[in-house]
C-alpha cells in the first residue's frame, strides 16, 4: 500500500499536514489520535514480545555473575576487593548506560539503541568465555552493564510510544514483569548449568539471544511519534499506515475514524527544543525531581533489603546456606506477584495512589519489624516477603509512569534519569545496609529502609502527577 493510498483508505484519514515540511506537532498529534482508536490485538502483542524477549534476555544476563563468581574467585584465586569489584563493575556500567542511552535514543531512534544493546550484551557475553584473567572479564562487564542500562529504560519508552491511553497500564505493565521472569530464569538455569559445564558454558548459552537484534529490526518499526517529532513525516505517516493495515488484517474490520488532534504548544519556559536544558527546566524539570527521587528510594529500599537477607538469615539466625537461600527466594517470589498484582490493578487505582500507598504500606512492614528488632527468622521471612510485594509493586510501576511524564523529544532520556537513579539506589542500598548491620544491629536496618520508603511514599503524594487514562501529548506537551 502506497503512502497515498493510506491517506485515502477509510478509517485511516490523517489530520496532520499533508507534506514531508509540515509541523512536526500537527502530525505527532494526528499520529496519537490515530494510536488511541487501534483496538488492542496480536500487533501489539507480537511487538511486546518481541521487545519483552530482549528485556528477558538482559535481565538474564544481569544476574549471571553472582553464579559465576564462585567458580571465578577459585579459579583466579580473587580477594575479597577483586570479589566486590567484579560484583558491582556491571551496576556502574548501567548507571553510566542508563544515562547515555537516553540522549541516543531521542537522537538516533528507539529501536536502534535497542537492538543495538542486545546486540553488544550478546557479543560481551561471547567475549566473556574467553577471558583467562580478571581484568578483562571486569572490563566487558562494565561494557555488558552499559547495554543492560541503556536497554531497559529505552524499551519501556518504546511500549508507551505504541500503546493507546485506554488500559495502558496494564498492557505496558504486564510487559515489564519480563525483566524480573528473566531473573528468575537466569537463577534457575545459572544454578543447573555452572555446576554441570562450568562458568564458560553459561555464558557462551547466554550470547545466543543477541541475535534478537535481526528480529527486531525485520517485525518492530521504529516509533511513528519518534519519526514525527524529528521531522521525519512521510516515513512516520508510512509507518502508521502500516501498523494501521496490519491491525486491520487482523481483526478483520476497518478502524474508525480518529478523533480531530488539535496539536498542544509546550509548555512555556521549557523551550520545546529537548535535550537535557529542558528535562531539568520548568514543568519537567519538576518532573525530573521527582522521578528520580521515587526511583532511588524505591531501589534502595528493595536492594537494601534483597541483597542482604541471605548473609542476615545465615549469620544472626544460624539458618544453613540452602534454608537462606531458600527463605530469600520467597521473599523474591512474593515481590514478582506484588508485580502482578499492581499491572493488574494501576489503571483503575492509578499511578500516584499505587506509589504513594505501596511504599506507605512497605515502610509500614519494615518499620513493624525493625521495632519488634527481628526476633526470629520465620518473622523476618513474614514481613520482609510481605514488605516487597509493595515495594516491587511501586517500583513496576515508574518503568509505566516515566515515559508518561515527558514528551517525545525527551521521553527516552527522561526514562534514562529514572534508570540512573535506579542503579544509584540499587548500588547505595546495599552498602548502606551492610554499614549498619556490621555493627550487628539487624533492627536498625529495618528501621532506617522504612524511613526510606516514607520518604518516597510523601514525595509521590505531594507532587506526584496522576496520568492514568491520558493521552501521552496530553500529559506532556
Amino acid at each position: 500500500m502506497t503512502i497515498d493510498a493510506a491517506r485515502d483508505t477509510p478509517g485511516r484519514r490523517d489530520d496532520g499536514p499533508s507534506d514531508g515540511t509540515g509541523d512536526s506537532a500537527a502530525l505527532a498529534a494526528a499520529i496519537g489520535a490515530r494510536f488511541e482508536r487501534l483496538p488492542l490485538c496480536r500487533w501489539q502483542v507480537m511487538v511486546r514480545l518481541v521487545v519483552g524477549a530482549v528485556t528477558f534476555f538482559e535481565a538474564f544476563d544481569q544476574l549471571l555473575i553472582a553464579y559465576a563468581l564462585p567458580e571465578l574467585r577459585d579459579e583466579w584465586h580473587l580477594g575479597t576487593t577483586r570479589v566486590t569489584t567484579l560484583m558491582t563493575v556491571g551496576s556502574v556500567g548501567m548507571l553510566i548506560g542508563a544515562l547515555v542511552s537516553g540522549r541516543l535514543a531521542d537522537r538516533i531512534g528507539r529501536v536502534k539503541v535497542i537492538a543495538g544493546c542486545i546486540a553488544l550484551s550478546g557479543l560481551c557475553n561471547l567475549a566473556l568465555t574467553l577471558c583467562t584473567s580478571p581484568e578483562p572479564f571486569m572490563a566487558l562487564r562494565f561494557v555488558q552493564g552499559m547495554a543492560i542500562g541503556g536497554e531497559v529504560p529505552i524499551a519501556a519508552t518504546f511500549i508507551a510510544e505504541i500503546t493507546r491511553a485506554h488500559q495502558r497500564g496494564r498492557f505496558v505493565l504486564l510487559y515489564e514483569l519480563v525483566f524480573p521472569a528473566g531473573l528468575t530464569a537466569g537463577a534457575l538455569l545459572a544454578a543447573w548449568l555452572v555446576p554441570l559445564l562450568g562458568w564458560r558454558w553459561m555464558f557462551g548459552l547466554a550470547a545466543v539471544p543477541g541475535v534478537l537484534c535481526f528480529a527486531l529490526a525485520r517485525w518492530v518499526p521504529e516509533s511513528p511519534r519518534w519519526l514525527a517529532d524529528h521531522g521525519r513525516h512521510e516515513e512516520a505517516r508510512a509507518t502508521m499506515a502500516s501498523i494501521e493495515e496490519k491491525v486491520e488484517k487482523i481483526t478483520g474490520a476497518p478502524l474508525p475514524d480518529p478523533a480531530p488532534a488539535r496539536p498542544v504548544p509546550a509548555p512555556a519556559g521549557s523551550g520545546g527544543t529537548g535535550g537535557l536544558r529542558e528535562l531539568l527546566s520548568g514543568r519537567y524539570g519538576r518532573r525530573t525531581l521527582v522521578i528520580g527521587a521515587l526511583w532511588f528510594t524505591g531501589y534502595f529500599a528493595n536492594y537494601g533489603i534483597t541483597s542482604w537477607l541471605p548473609t542476615i538469615y545465615e549469620d544472626h539466625f544460624g539458618l544453613d546456606l540452602s534454608t537462606a537461600l531458600l527463605y530469600s527466594t520467597v521473599t523474591s517470589c512474593a515481590g514478582l506477584a506484588g508485580c502482578l498484582l499492581v499491572a493488574l490493578t494501576v489503571d483503575r487505582a492509578g499511578r500516584r495512589a499505587t506509589v504513594t500507598w505501596c511504599m506507605a504500606a512497605a515502610a509500614l512492614c519494615l518499620l513493624l519489624l525493625g521495632l519488634t528488632g527481628g526476633d526470629s527468622a520465620g518473622g523476618v521471612l513474614a514481613w520482609t516477603s510481605l514488605a516487597a510485594v509493595f515495594l516491587f509493586g511501586s517500583n513496576i510501576c515508574l518503568y509505566l509512569y516515566t515515559p508518561e511524564l515527558f514528551p517525545t523529544r525527551i521521553r527516552a532520556l527522561g526514562s534514562s534519569v529514572g534508570g540512573a537513579m535506579n542503579r544509584l539506589g540499587v548500588i547505595l542500598g546495599p552498602i548502606v545496609v551492610g554499614a549498619i548491620y556490621a555493627g550487628g544491629a539487624v533492627g536498625t536496618v529495618f528501621v532506617t529502609l522504612a524511613v526510606v520508603a516514607v520518604a518516597g511514599s510523601l514525595t509521590a503524594a505531594a507532587w506526584a502527577e496522576e496520568t492514568s487514562g491520558r493521552a501521552l501529548e496530553d500529559v506532556a506537551p
